[in-house]
Formats: C-alpha cells, sequence, structure tokens
C-alpha cells in the first residue's frame, strides 16, 4: 500500500476534547478547529516524508518504518516515537503522551484516529 498523495482534512471528531487532554493552550484549539489543514505524504518504500499545512504553518515529519525518530507535534514539542505497519495501517504510539495513533487509507479517504485513554480523535481527509 502506497500512502503517497495530497490530502485535505473533511471532518474532525472530538478535535477540542483530544488538543485540551495533550495539553495545548485553549488560543491554539480555537484557531485549529475550523482549519481545513492540507497533508502530502511522500513515501518511498519504507521512508516516509509528511508535510502538514494548517493556515501559514508547516510541519514536517519524516520517518523510517520501524526506526526510532523524532517526531513535532502541533504544539512545536518534539517526541520520539517507533511508526509500524500493521497490516496496512501505520501505527505510533507516543510513549510520554500515551497515545496511538492509525493512519488508513481507502481508495481516496485518508482516515486518522488518535487515541488517548477513552478519548478518540478522528480525521478524515479526501485526497486533492
Amino acid at each position: 500500500m502506497n500512502f503517497s498523495g495530497k490530502y485535505q482534512v473533511q471532518s474532525q471528531e472530538n478535535f477540542e476534547a483530544f488538543m485540551k487532554a495533550v495539553g495545548l493552550p485553549d488560543e491554539l484549539i480555537e484557531k485549529g478547529k475550523d482549519v481545513k489543514s492540507v497533508s502530502e505524504i511522500v513515501q518511498n518504500g519504507k521512508h516516509f516524508k509528511i508535510t502538514m499545512t494548517t493556515g501559514t504553518k508547516v510541519m514536517v515529519n519524516e520517518f523510517t518504518l520501524g526506526e526510532e525518530c523524532e517526531m513535532q507535534s502541533p504544539s512545536g514539542e518534539k517526541f520520539l516515537a517507533t511508526v509500524q505497519m500493521e497490516g496496512d495501517k501505520l501505527v505510533t504510539i507516543f510513549k510520554e503522551k500515551g497515545v496511538k495513533s492509525v493512519t488508513e487509507l481507502h481508495g481516496d479517504t485518508l482516515i486518522h484516529t488518535m487515541t488517548l485513554g477513552d478519548i478518540v480523535y478522528k480525521r478524515t481527509s479526501k485526497r486533492i
């Protein structure tokens, strides 16, 4: 499965509750809740480069499946993570925050689900 492409957010569920739970300041939550960010994924074998553009803010994360890497959160915080491919899903556990991230591609629809305790944030994006 190749995730390469550009995707624009179409809908979000539990954005505010999840971002508050991970410690994002209220002003950033307010700014980000209605923005239709665009993610560009470039996959070259096991190596991924993900560029997320939200308004004027651009965040880039690169990783190779199975290798620990440094990533950046939307708040600018840096942390270590290892991304695994489980079936056709990209799965990451962020140990410091206790967050599980699952990204899956269904045709032209990219579904990104993040779970912290009992809070589940789901973002659905379409290929553009």
